[in-house]
């Protein structure tokens, strides 16, 4: 056992990689080794440990993860280098080899980083890996963590029973579990006493919330909405077949969740759809859209798209194109398929060349940037509430209405995470944002 008061003035820095989940994690390790002594290093600072949290969804994902290794052992030459997160997972052996990683943790072993932290003496070789086999990735490590912004992340649920083809975040992240809504509704309690006044539910497959405990992620939702303090909710992301009408429902008429959604498609082309074994056709995405629409005109929807998949011939995307186009729908993430070792979807013979991927994406891209400004531009004029977030060296703020527009005022630093009336007006520069005017 580890005497806690060798972390006295410890410093740490940390880099996380990937989605929301991810951010959500670090941000609770974050807290765990400040309880412990470990403070944050402050600009030009040399750290004592390093905290990486590695993503895998794609090959530019991998070697982003190993360019940070890299980069923070150049920066922190004596710190003591953790690496964690899917790519640890994945490819642990290849991880521990890179220079100055001193152990790396798989998906069981992340919630005894303590234990694996030791005195902080750095390995002399290269590093030790602790990982667990698929089949024993099964605990559920709760976080309810501050982002850099004003919201919260309550993770929900972790792992994914789904294994689509060109995935391996089931293998990295295990199968799915999650935490009681009784916990969970205790987190958002406690972040409500921190003053929180948003909260972003996140997990791999939020949807499948329920395989641990029997309860449904409805019954989540609808718990999570009688809690005191927090006035709003967003969902980050959820399948399509699971999103059911009952929770568009609920939503539509809750005290606090936002018209907003965000819903993976990944194509619009049923044939590529079953290349990928996903669990729904278009027709069934379809519905859900017209579903939310009919009951919130004004609610926000993402839609996630993969391009250049095994398999996508080019009529498949023309059809997929013309789809997505006739959806009533507010922005797309679009992503260039990457082949992942072990996958299904190696399988599938027709192979789309990277310069047809870039052209497919960059039509995607142009839809996206279409639909999302034909969407803002229904609301100029309008007055809606918006959550304030800090901004530096006296920039503009920004913040969100419940639909999900993103405002830009002038800085009134005081209005950092208030709910203010703002009128919305034209576009900015960039097109990112409506300029927006504090109505006192």
């Amino acid at each position: 056992m580890i005497d806690g008061h060798i972390y006295q003035d410890k410093k740490a820095v940390y880099y996380t990689l990937g989605c929301k989940l991810n951010f959500s994690e670090t941000a609770t390790i974050n807290k765990l080794l400040q309880e412990a002594g470990i403070r944050n290093a402050r600009r030009g600072e040399e750290a004592d440990v390093c905290i990486v949290n590695t993503c895998s969804v794609t090959e530019v994902a991998d070697r982003k993860c190993r360019q940070a290794i890299r980069r923070l052992h150049s920066q922190h030459p004596h710190a003591f280098i953790v690496v964690m997160g899917c790519y640890a997972q994945l490819k642990p052996q290849m991880v521990a080899k890179i220079p100055g990683v001193d152990v790396v943790l798989g998906a069981e072993q992340k919630k005894d980083l303590l234990k694996y932290l030791g005195d902080l003496s750095k390995h002399n070789d290269e590093g030790k890996a602790f990982t667990s086999s698929l089949k024993d990735i099964r605990s559920f490590v709760p976080s309810c963590s501050r982002g850099n912004r004003t919201r919260y992340f309550l993770k929900v649920q972790d792992g994914c029973n789904y294994f689509c083809t060109y995935c391996t975040i089931p293998f990295a992240r295990g199968r799915s579990r999650n935490g009681s809504i009784a916990s969970l509704v205790d987190d958002a309690r406690k972040a409500a006493l921190e003053g929180g006044k948003e909260i972003v539910i996140t997990g791999v497959n939020i949807g499948d919330f329920g395989q641990t405990t029997g309860e449904s992620f409805l019954d989540l939702i609808k718990a999570l909405d009688d809690v005191e303090g927090i006035e709003r909710y967003r969902i980050s992301s959820i399948e399509p077949d699971l999103l059911t009408d009952e929770i568009i429902d609920f939503v539509a008429h809750s005290k606090h969740f936002m018209p907003h959604f965000h819903i993976p498609l990944q194509s619009g082309c049923d044939e590529v759809l079953r290349l990928m074994h996903r669990h729904y056709d278009r027709a069934l995405f379809a519905h859900k859209i017209e579903r939310i629409k009919q009951l919130m005109p004004h609610c926000f929807i993402g839609v996630d798209v993969m391009v250049g998949t095994r398999g996508e011939k080019q009529e498949f995307f023309d059809d997929s194109y013309q789809f997505i186009k006739s959806l009533d729908v507010t922005q797309l993430h679009v992503f260039s398929y990457s082949e992942r070792p072990g996958t299904k979807a190696l399988q599938i013979d027709y192979v789309v060349p990277p310069q047809v991927k870039h052209e497919r994406s960059q039509q995607l891209l142009d839809l996206s940037d279409a639909k999302t400004k034909a969407f803002y531009r229904q609301f100029v004029g309008q007055q809606m509430p918006v959550l304030l977030e800090k901004s530096k060296n006296g920039q503009p703020m920004h913040g969100f209405t419940p639909n999900y527009i993103r405002v830009e005022v002038a800085n009134r630093p005081e209005l950092d995470n208030h709910i203010v009336i703002v009128k919305l007006g034209d576009l900015n520069e960039v097109g990112d944002a409506l300029i927006g005017e504090i109505m006192e």
